[in-house]
């Protein structure tokens, strides 16, 4: 799996770092996504799909 983000999409609503806390943070002065890890293991991919789908900007997109 590989992960890609637009930043410029993201609204800083956060679901994708409760979803997927050690594959997705947040920018301290705007809350704006940020990608720990571009190519998770798998024992996080189902967290990543819930991360995407939560997304309400549609700002993660996934290439399995």
């Amino acid at each position: 799996m590989k992960i890609a983000i637009d930043t410029d999409k993201c609204i800083a609503a956060g679901a994708c770092v409760m979803e997927a806390i050690e594959v997705f943070d947040q920018r301290d002065e705007d809350g704006v996504v940020i990608l720990l890890d571009e190519n998770p293991s798998e024992d996080q991919h189902d967290n990543v799909r819930r991360a995407a789908h939560a997304c309400p900007a549609k700002a993660i997109t996934l290439q399995e």
